[in-house]
């Protein structure tokens, strides 16, 4: 049953082939210093860069730029934006990339006037952003973050092993984005298919919460179908471009917010994936892999109706002759068949994790209480045990 709702969601969609026409237009009203802020140089050698700065030029924007952003953007990169942003008194902020560099350009808008320390602030006290923030525009070359469309964050303190995402209000949300999908062809396949775990895991995140019949969960049931279809097709073949369409679509409307109203999600697995990251720094989308399956498992006995549901929706299970027990883990068994399908890393140590880290990542862990069980850190641990 739904209760009060507020939704709103300001970002503008430019979507489609040649959709980049769009950001000339976009930027008429957003100053003149721009940002331009992107991650290893991969938008130079795919030529996204030259149409981008040509864009800027025939715009009259002056432009700074802030390049090496990395997969797991840190503290330490956080703070050289702040100085650039503050010493050359920056009107917008363009995040070309992935997920990524859209975050941390939300993090760096919303930290660049913060007169205390932002770090503490407002990813370890998550308090509230009560100072001027930059606007932010993203282009986006890789799926998987949804961060287009939202107003997440993630950064991470390697003096602290600590990875933290922050949630920030409807001010930090990119004024618009340019999604096409033909710029997320040159993704390296495994790049690729860690970004569709990541749109499975928002989707799951959300969905295994809750008991009541909610019209999110439907919605979350065709995207988690259309995002399983498209993937096989484009494992097998990058440049096909309605299945990279549909999945550049399915991520963003992944992680809008929409999916997640009237659900009081769960959010664990996050969590846990941040932590491995923090110590081993893994391609987020493949942490994520990793302990879902055993998390889910441990789990699902608390939350069986919805697991039950997500067999017969997602997956299409005969439920005759089955008990409830039986249907969800054939649900489970299913979404490890297709992990296994298209690729995707299913346990820690592929990510260079040892025994010997366990400890230190469940430590990093923090532990939510919106999930079908409410972890210990022991808990954890066994979750961590069992995805090794």
């Amino acid at each position: 049953m739904l209760g009060q709702i507020t939704y709103a969601n300001p970002t503008k969609l430019y979507f489609g082939e040649g959709a980049l026409k769009n950001l000339g237009p976009a930027l008429q009203n957003v100053g003149k210093k721009i940002l331009l802020v992107y991650g290893g140089g991969s938008i130079k050698k795919n030529g996204i860069y030259d149409s981008i700065c040509k864009i800027l030029k025939e715009n009259n924007k002056d432009v700074l730029e802030l390049p090496g952003v990395m997969a797991n953007p840190t503290l330490a990169k956080l703070h050289d934006g702040i100085k650039l942003v503050n010493t050359h008194k920056i009107d917008f902020i363009l995040a070309v990339g992935g997920g990524s560099v859209c975050d941390y350009a939300k993090a760096l808008a919303a930290s660049a006037y913060c007169k205390e320390d932002p770090w503490d602030k407002y990813f370890v006290k998550q308090l509230p952003v009560d100072n001027a923030v930059l606007p932010v525009g993203c282009v986006l070359t890789m799926v998987g973050t949804g961060s287009e469309m939202n107003a997440g964050s993630v950064i991470t303190d390697h003096s602290t092993d600590m990875k933290i995402g922050r949630i920030f209000g409807e001010e930090l949300m990119p004024k618009f984005a340019v999604l096409d999908p033909t710029f997320t062809y040159t993704v390296p396949q495994y790049q690729m298919i860690a970004g569709f775990f990541d749109i499975m895991s928002h989707i799951m995140e959300q969905y295994f919460s809750g008991t009541d019949d909610n019209t999110s969960d439907y919605l979350a049931e065709g995207l988690m179908r259309s995002l399983v279809h498209n993937s096989r097709i484009a494992v097998k073949n990058p440049k096909d471009y309605e299945a990279r369409s549909n999945i550049m679509w399915t991520a963003t409307w992944a992680l809008n917010t929409l999916i997640g109203m009237g659900k009081e999600q769960d959010w664990e697995v996050h969590m846990i994936g941040h932590a491995v990251s923090a110590i081993t720094n893994a391609t987020h989308g493949m942490t994520l892999a990793s302990v879902s399956l055993p998390y889910y498992h441990f789990i699902m006995d608390a939350g069986l109706p919805k697991f039950v549901r997500f067999a017969k929706n997602v997956w299409h299970i005969d439920p005759t002759g089955k008990t409830d027990e039986e249907i969800a883990k054939a649900g489970l068994d299913a979404l490890k068949a297709w992990m296994s399908d298209i690729g995707l890393v299913m346990h820690l140590s592929e990510l260079g994790a040892t025994p010997e880290n366990l400890d230190a990542i469940a430590d990093g862990v923090i532990l939510l209480e919106n999930g079908y069980k409410h972890l210990t850190r022991e808990d954890v641990v066994s979750i961590l045990k069992a995805s090794m």
